[in-house]
C-alpha cells in the first residue's frame, strides 16, 4: 500500500519540479515589463488565486486563527521570497539564466551553512568536505566572472532563509502563501497604483501584457500545490534528489535555448558545485537509509518548496 501511494506521489513531486524547472521560458516573456513590476503582479495574482483555492475549500476563515508572532515569521518569510522572486525575474530578463541555476544548485549548501551559524549546529566531515567544495567554486566563479556570482548568491540566501521560516512557522502550505501575500500585497497594490496613475505600468501596454502578469498567480500556485502534494506521500531522501531537476532544466535552457556563453572556467566552476552536491547528497541518502532503521521518522514539514 504505501509503494503504490508513493508513484503518485513522485509524479506529483517530478511535476512540480519540472514546472520550476521551465520557469526561464515563462518568466523570459515577461521582459516587457521591469522586474520589479512584475515582483509586485505576481504578488497579488499569487495572492487572488491562494484566497479562491481557500474559498473554495472553505477554509478562508482559519486564517483569522493567525496568531501575532506567526505573522511576524509570514512578514519575515514574505521579505524572503519576495527578495527571490526580484532577483530571480531580474536574473531570467536581464540574461543570467545560468546563474541563476546555479543560486538553486548552491542552495542545499547555503542552507546547512546557515544551521552552522544560526543553530550552532555540529556538521560531519561529509558535510564541511561539500561546503569546502561549495566556497571554492564561488572562488572560481568570482574569477570567471569578474565578480562575485551575486545573483546566485542572493538567490541562494534568500531561498534559504525562507526554508528556514517555513520549518518554524505553524502554517501549512496554503495559509503560509497567504499569510506572506497579505503581508506584501499593501506594498504590492501601492507600486502598481503608482505605475497607473503615472502611465508607467506594463500591464496596460496590451492585453497580452496583461495577461501574461496575471498568469504569475497561477503559474506561481500549480507547482507550490503539486509540491505539497508529494510532500505527504514522497519520503525526504526522494525529493531531495527530484529537487536537482530544477536547477537543471534552468541550466539546459540558459545554455542550450538563450545560448548563455560557458566558458571552462565557468564549467570548472559548476564541476566543483555538482561535486559538492554528490557528496552532500550521497551523506544525506546514508542518514536517511540509516533512519529508516532505527525507525526514525521524516515527516513532510522537513521538505522546503522552491
Amino acid at each position: 500500500m504505501r509503494r503504490n501511494r508513493s508513484i503518485p506521489g513522485v509524479a506529483f513531486g517530478t511535476s512540480a519540479y519540472l514546472i520550476w524547472g521551465l520557469f526561464p521560458a515563462f518568466f523570459g516573456l515577461l521582459a516587457f515589463a521591469s522586474a520589479v513590476e512584475v515582483l509586485a503582479q505576481r504578488i497579488l495574482w499569487t495572492l487572488a488565486v491562494v484566497l479562491l483555492v481557500l474559498v473554495v475549500t472553505g477554509r478562508l476563515r482559519e486564517m483569522a486563527g493567525i496568531g501575532a508572532r506567526t505573522w511576524r515569521l509570514a512578514a519575515l518569510a514574505s521579505v524572503a521570497i519576495s527578495i527571490n522572486w526580484g532577483v530571480y525575474v531580474y536574473g531570467v530578463t536581464s540574461g543570467h539564466v545560468v546563474e541563476c541555476a546555479l543560486g538553486y544548485f548552491v542552495n542545499p549548501l547555503v542552507t546547512v551553512g546557515f544551521g552552522v551559524v544560526i543553530f550552532r549546529e555540529r556538521l560531519r566531515p561529509a558535510q564541511w568536505a561539500a561546503l569546502g567544495l561549495g566556497a571554492a567554486a564561488v572562488a572560481v566563479l568570482t574569477v570567471d566572472y569578474g565578480r562575485p556570482p551575486v545573483i546566485a548568491l542572493a538567490l541562494a540566501c534568500s531561498f534559504a532563509l525562507y526554508g528556514l521560516v517555513k520549518k518554524v512557522i505553524p502554517l501549512d502550505a496554503l495559509r503560509g502563501i497567504a499569510a506572506e501575500g497579505i503581508v506584501a500585497a499593501p506594498f504590492a497594490l501601492a507600486f502598481v497604483v503608482v505605475l497607473l496613475a503615472t502611465g508607467r505600468s506594463a500591464f496596460t501596454s496590451g492585453a497580452a501584457h496583461a495577461g501574461l502578469l496575471m498568469s504569475t498567480g497561477p503559474v506561481t500556485m500549480v507547482p507550490l500545490l503539486l509540491f505539497a502534494v508529494a510532500a505527504q506521500r514522497v519520503p525526504l531522501s526522494t525529493m531531495g534528489l527530484l529537487q536537482y531537476l530544477t536547477p537543471a532544466l534552468q541550466m539546459a535552457w540558459g545554455v542550450a535555448v538563450v545560448h548563455e556563453p560557458m566558458p571552462a572556467s565557468r564549467w570548472a566552476g559548476f564541476g566543483l558545485i555538482w561535486a559538492a552536491l554528490a557528496i552532500f547528497t550521497t551523506d544525506a541518502l546514508l542518514r536517511a537509509r540509516h533512519g529508516r532503521r532505527t525507525r526514525t521518522p521524516i515527516t513532510p514539514s522537513d521538505v522546503s518548496a522552491p
